[in-house]
């Protein structure tokens, strides 16, 4: 039954979305079927298409609901007898074509950008995951109310604000199709490297984010961002054997044994770059960002990275999408390239940033580049000041050993 939810849920939930025009309706629609599902099947067992007698189910169930409502709003009574004489018009599973649609909507719909950040993340788990409020609430560190709370409210805004269950066309398209792309990567970052917690690498939600990259990608095939993010998410999620030591502790980009690195995801991620290449757009954000993780998948061994290429690709990057943590990945890619002198300047002028100012990756740049031009006394405090900032006990205890490493 769970292996059934986490496969159909989000198709089911966008067929019934299409009919009642109301995601958190449709959801509701969608678990009394799932309900209906726990009763029956123990005593008729599994039916040959689970998913489509769950979405029958589902349709009969909205089809009910309809009857009701229009009952109700004009109380006719004679007429609410008539409909209920008549027999219940025949159910059709959508076809594939009109079930993938759906699911597109339902993706857009999700992750519009009237909802906040988290309650974009939750309702995408919830809505095109298959994860249960438990689920989300273990993964991102919340409690299970908050994560409820999140989400009904998510749905009520939705609501409320009239967000029509569509895909938008033109610039509204291009605008929601960033919000998309952000939830999905923003999963993907905080399974591959957690913000919190005693764990560095949260595979499942590695997994799970590449598993909606790859459907939006089947759902979009003529969006290059789209393959570019898949791309992105393959190449990185191919190290994840090597990101950490026997003890679970994280272990560096040049350091990782890269003879563990999955080379089926690495194949898996150059196509996905090279479909959104002969799409034939500009390079956009996510495809700039593939390409600097291609280039070192490319490289045999730490020392054949080639980081004048990554150096000049985060150079365009800054340029398509500024931000100030692209320009300190960009301190890293120069200071490897040039110099750490070169480096350094770059981070330095990044100190004053206000939106870095609590972002522990900055000093611990700044403290790797310091150490390598023989500056140890402010390495070390950088290294120190780096780990009072992050809230990853394996990143704390590294950062840590480095500052110590660097004596007094």
């Amino acid at each position: 039954m769970d292996a059934v939810w986490r496969l159909e849920a989000a198709r089911i939930i966008a067929g019934l979305a299409r009919m009642v025009h109301d995601i958190g309706l449709a959801e509701e629609l969608a678990q009394d079927a799932l309900v209906a599902a726990l009763e029956q099947w123990p005593e008729s067992g599994v039916p040959d298409n689970p998913g489509a007698w769950l979405m029958a189910v589902g349709k009969r169930r909205a089809i009910d609901r309809i009857r009701r409502q229009q009952r109700l709003e004009h109380k006719l009574e004679e007429i609410g007898r008539d409909q209920e004489m008549r027999p219940a018009p025949e159910i059709d599973v959508p076809d594939d074509e009109h079930i993938e649609d759906d699911v597109l909507r339902l993706v857009f719909t999700a992750c519009h950008p009237v909802l906040s950040t988290q309650a974009r993340v939750a309702l995408t788990l919830r809505m095109l995951g298959g994860l249960t409020t438990d689920e989300i609430a273990r993964a991102f560190l919340s409690s299970e109310p908050t994560v409820a709370q999140r989400i009904v409210r998510a749905k009520r805004t939705l609501s409320d604000a009239g967000v029509p269950f569509e895909v938008p066309e033109g610039p509204d398209r291009a605008a929601r199709l960033s919000s998309v792309l952000e939830v999905v990567y923003l999963i993907f970052n905080e399974g591959y490297t957690a913000t919190a917690g005693d764990d560095w690498v949260r595979t499942d939600l590695c997994q799970e984010a590449l598993r909606l990259g790859r459907v939006l990608a089947g759902l979009a095939p003529g969006e290059p961002e789209v393959h570019g993010l898949v791309a992105l998410m393959e190449i990185q999620a191919s190290r994840i054997r090597a990101r950490t030591g026997p003890s679970g502790e994280p272990v560096p980009l040049l350091d990782q044994d890269r003879g563990l690195w999955d080379r089926l995801l690495i194949h898996r991620g150059f196509a996905a770059l090279l479909r959104a290449k002969e799409i034939g757009e500009p390079p956009g954000p996510y495809v700039l960002q593939a390409a600097i993780a291609a280039s070192h998948a490319q490289a045999p061994t730490a020392e054949d990275t080639d980081w004048a290429q990554i150096a000049s690709l985060y150079e365009i990057l800054a340029s398509t999408a500024p931000s100030p943590v692209v320009d300190l990945n960009r301190a890293v890619a120069v200071g490897m390239a040039h110099g750490p002198d070169k480096g350094l300047e770059l981070a330095d002028a990044l100190v004053d940033e206000p939106s870095l100012r609590g972002y522990h990756l900055l000093p611990s740049v700044r403290g790797d580049l310091l150490a390598r031009l023989g500056r140890l006394d402010e390495a070390r405090a950088q290294f120190e000041r780096a780990a009072d900032l992050t809230r990853n006990a394996p990143e704390r205890k590294i950062l840590l050993d480095r500052a110590a490493s660097l004596g007094r």
